[in-house]
């Protein structure tokens, strides 16, 4: 999400970006959870981003030319920053978003996971490949090389910070490319500090990845500024505007817009199992997880049985500042007022509230909330809540809880709760997600191979793993003449009767099957 931060009044400051003195307005990033001053940072505009983009395409010429296993050793040096700096990544993620500073360290774990998988097999996925060629080709020796984009546009969420934008700014870099990086205006320090670490860690290839700091008038200058490619993370209306800005340039865009992801618990899951996942699903970072759980289809057998273990965890957990709480306050004020529209017309509508309710909302933070019976076209059934609210509704079969998951707008991530490990494979396959865990909650999260991304209103394009990999590169096909073919079809010389010869050939090898 790309809202404006709260407070964020422009103010008349002189900055550095891109190695020059610029002037630019300020805003002040404010702790979520006290709503203490943090810091203030300019309020970059579009010559500031021009600038930026201009000098990270002279920075990555450089970077591209180097040797694959260069870019791999320079990039796990940065990975080597980071890790030595877990503490201060982490504390900075912790103050800008609020969340627990165990949360935030567990983001900097796996954000340092996914990086070390795209420098290490960045040469494997994208070197040179022979490819085969056709009887009428054999003359000719074919190959296929992925190439760098360029430099790639990243505006990233509030909601984690550091992981999810570095599934594009890791990959686009381990491709070759250069990065200019926006981060939430929420959250803008972690965004800088990254940088700052890269630069550090690589002082001969500065200004490879660079950030830029503002509110929405940042990014839409970004999407204007020439970029190569464009790789967002928000809401979906948001990521609207942005591609029709990438339209007018015909800039490649990827989109990851959140999600409204099912779980499905069949009569035969653990439930002891199930429960925890869910529970952790569905409130940790105060339910603010694209991909987290914020629908549950349990067949009716073990619905009640399922809610009374949900309800029992959940009330356990505490919400707050201090270091014992499980999850920290909503780091958008505003999702704050979503969050309670959508509990209390789930209960005006006949749905009943299990544990909280409208009352637990109390501003920035929001108690667990577990409903059931909410009827399935309400808004909390079908709208992103983005809270730590829970709806765990009864059905009456698998196929209906398949059918109601997939009912959804959102297509990003879903889980399954079953007794057989083949059963729960052959129902995830059955769901339109783009990502789906047996037995777990965001299990493919923590997997660096995998793929991630959505269809529909979860937007499109994929990060991580190889497909992240080729996502910020462009494929050249290169064919090489071997020796001269013994009919050489693409010549005006060529006899016709030679030609006629080649197409009967070729009409009785196509007539067999």
């Amino acid at each position: 999400m790309t809202e404006t931060a709260p407070d964020a009044a422009p103010r008349a400051t002189s900055a550095t970006v891109a190695g020059a003195a610029v002037h630019a307005a300020t805003f002040t990033a404010h702790s979520p959870a006290t709503g203490e001053r943090l810091a203030e940072y300019p309020a970059h505009g579009p010559e500031e981003v021009a600038r930026a983009v201009t000098r990270a395409r002279i920075t990555q010429a450089g970077w591209a030319a180097l040797p694959a296993s260069r870019r791999r050793e320079l990039l796990l040096r940065w990975k080597k920053a980071i890790a030595e700096d877990l503490d201060r990544v982490a504390g900075t993620v912790a103050q800008e978003t609020g969340k627990p500073v165990g949360d935030a360290e567990l983001e900097v774990v796996l954000t340092l996971e996914h990086l070390a998988w795209a420098a290490r097999n960045a040469a494997r996925v994208l070197g040179r490949r022979r490819v085969r060629t056709g009887l009428f080709t054999v003359h000719q020796r074919a190959s296929l090389v992925h190439r760098p984009l360029g430099v790639i546009g990243v505006i990233g969420p509030w909601n984690y910070p550091l992981y999810t934008p570095m599934g594009s700014i890791g990959y686009a870099l381990a491709a070759g490319n250069a990065v200019v990086f926006k981060p939430s205006e929420l959250t803008p320090g972690t965004g800088v500090l990254l940088a700052e670490l890269f630069d550090s860690a690589a002082p001969e290839h500065a200004g490879l990845l660079t950030t830029v700091t503002g509110a929405a008038a940042t990014g839409d200058a970004l999407a204007r500024s020439g970029v190569d490619k464009v790789a967002f993370t928000g809401s979906p209306g948001t990521a609207r505007k942005v591609m029709a800005v990438c339209a007018e340039t015909l800039t490649p865009f990827l989109a990851e817009c959140g999600g409204k992801d099912a779980v499905i618990v069949t009569a035969d899951a653990d439930l002891e199992a199930a429960a925890d996942a869910i529970v952790w699903g569905a409130l940790s970072n105060a339910g603010q997880t694209c991909a987290g759980v914020e629908r549950v289809y349990a067949v009716r057998e073990v619905h009640e049985t399922l809610c009374e273990r949900v309800v029992e965890k959940a009330k356990a957990l505490r919400t707050g500042a201090d270091e014992g709480a499980a999850y920290g306050p909503m780091t958008l004020p505003g999702q704050v007022a979503v969050v309670e529209r959508h509990v209390s017309g789930a209960v005006a509508a006949g749905g009943r509230a299990l544990l909280g309710g409208p009352d637990s909302v109390r501003a920035p933070y929001v108690a667990p909330v577990v409903l059931t019976g909410v009827p399935e076209d309400a808004p909390a059934m079908t709208e992103e809540t983005f809270g730590p609210v829970v709806t765990v509704n009864a059905v009456g079969s698998v196929d209906e809880a398949v059918e109601r998951a997939n009912a959804s707008r959102y297509a990003l991530g879903a889980a399954v709760f079953s007794g057989g490990k083949r059963t729960g494979a052959a129902i995830a396959a059955r769901l339109r997600a783009g990502a789906v865990s047996v037995n777990s909650v965001l299990g493919f999260a923590a997997v660096p191979a995998l793929p991630f991304g959505g269809s529909q209103d979860s937007g499109f394009g994929r990060i991580h793993g190889e497909e992240g990999l080729r996502a910020f590169t462009s494929v050249q096909s290169v064919t090489v003449q071997r020796f001269a073919p013994a009919i050489a079809l693409t010549s005006f010389a060529v006899p016709e009767a030679t030609r006629e010869r080649a197409v009967r050939l070729a009409r009785a090898l196509h007539r067999r099957r």
